[in-house]
């Protein structure tokens, strides 16, 4: 096949990844099949089929499904002591102190409990609170904005993080498990102090509401052995077109200015960033331009409810409608992507 024929067969392959899951209902809720068809697509246009990316595709996702899995099933445990232990806490630090000090244990904990794990916590925190219906929904949006950034420190956090490692194991940049700390820590570690901040704020006079937010329903043990091959299957089909995607990558994205890519992946507020991700990250960028397009795909996530996995996850399971979230998200989000552009334009050379 000739080259021409092969990108512009690529580049059909991510316009109807970026499209369909935004446009059709069906796709949308079965992302992960959907996912694996055009990562299968995309390797066997590229001709890169091998044992190495098969072995790699069935092995990288166990340590996330475990993750997902094992401390699924731990906190389901663990459960009926929530009320207590936030009772305990509150009385200690007062109503503010308390939500800053769960925000930051979910949104840096995340990265070893994983996102997902994260949002079904932070939903049983919300429901326990009973106050007022604004103030949880404003809370519940910067605790996501938190734990989709502190996720992205390792990768058992969340399918972007995993992938992100899985196409830079190698040379030059020679991923391990603490690449991501060493590459975007400093930037992650406030924004998540800040989003704790912001979501304590206002904490005592928020008043009590028994209309506030309620989770749905608990978890069953059949919920989460489901969520955990739901991940799997997630994660391998990104590996598959993350593989295949890299010629696409490799000619154009690679080209693009610094900032061009940071600003394109405002898009991550409505398609999932671990797509993203899996599409434009290339052994060949620049350190420079990871951090950047990370840092882009992690915040623009936030903004509304596609764009990452524990806005997804909480507004289902509190019933947080799309005009709602963005209300509280979008402005929020809008001021921490110039904030960080212009911070990283300054301070990362």
């Amino acid at each position: 096949m000739s080259d021409y024929l092969i990108i512009a067969g690529l580049a059909l392959v991510m316009g109807l990844t970026l499209v369909l899951p935004f446009s059709v209902k069906r796709v949308e809720e079965d992302l992960e099949a959907f996912l694996f068809v055009m990562g299968m697509a995309a390797v066997s246009i590229s001709d890169l089929w091998s044992l190495r990316l098969v072995h790699e595709a069935l092995s990288e996702p166990l340590a996330i499904t475990a993750a997902v899995g094992v401390v699924g099933w731990l906190f389901r445990a663990v459960r009926g002591h929530l009320k207590s232990w936030l009772g305990a806490l509150t009385r200690k630090l007062g109503l503010g102190g308390a939500i800053f000090t769960l925000v930051t244990i979910l949104g840096l904990g995340s990265s070893v409990f994983t996102a997902i794990v994260a949002a079904i916590m932070l939903a049983e925190v919300v429901t326990l609170l009973k106050l007022s219906r604004r103030f949880e929904i404003r809370l519940t949006v910067y605790a996501c904005y938190a734990i989709g950034l502190g996720a992205a420190l390792t990768p058992l956090g969340e399918p972007l993080s995993t992938i992100v490692v899985a196409k830079l194991k190698g040379p030059p940049h020679d991923a391990n498990f603490f690449y991501l700390l060493r590459q975007i820590g400093l930037w992650v570690v406030p924004g998540v102090l800040l989003c704790a901040a912001l979501a304590a704020r206002g904490a005592e006079a928020a008043g009590s509401d028994r209309g506030g937010l309620q989770e749905d329903r608990h978890d069953t043990g059949a919920d989460i052995l489901k969520r955990a091959g739901k991940v799997y299957l997630f994660v391998m089909a990104l590996i598959f077109l993350g593989a295949g995607l890299t010629p696409l990558a490799e000619r154009f994205l690679v080209k693009l200015p610094t900032w061009a890519l940071y600003w394109a992946n405002s898009v991550s507020a409505i398609l999932d960033n671990a797509t993203l991700a899996a599409a434009e990250i290339s052994p060949a960028m620049t350190d420079r331009q990871i951090t950047f397009v990370l840092m882009g795909l992690l915040v623009s996530g936030g903004m509304l409810i596609p764009g990452n996995i524990p806005n997804i996850v909480s507004s289902a399971k509190l019933g947080i409608k799309s005009g709602e979230w963005a209300k509280a998200a979008l402005p929020f989000g809008a001021a921490l992507m110039l904030a960080y552009f212009i911070l990283m334009t300054v301070l990362i050379k």
